[in-house]
């Protein structure tokens, strides 16, 4: 259920990536959603590797805590995608 949690959490956090992060990222409503999932991902692993065990303010549910995570993660995945792909983001 965790998995699937991120994956919800990662398509709204793709959007809202996307609209946060400057300039034209290009690609359409399918790269958003996956680099969003592929984000959430990152954002949740990385920060389930770094809290102290017992720590469930990361907890994979539609909460803020976790929405947060999930956009930071897909605004790392979207300039690590623009730094692959070679495009600027201006």
């Amino acid at each position: 259920m965790n998995l699937l949690a991120w994956v919800v959490l990662g398509i709204i956090a793709g959007a809202i990536a996307k609209a946060i992060y400057p300039g034209r990222q290009g690609g359409g409503i399918l790269s958003t959603m996956v680099l969003g999932i592929i984000g959430a991902l990152i954002g949740g692993t990385l920060v389930s590797f770094l809290s102290p065990p017992g720590a469930t303010f990361a907890a994979a549910t539609l909460s803020i805590p976790s929405l947060i995570i999930a956009v930071i993660g897909a605004i790392i995945a979207i300039f690590l995608w623009g730094l692959l792909t070679g495009r600027s983001s201006y």
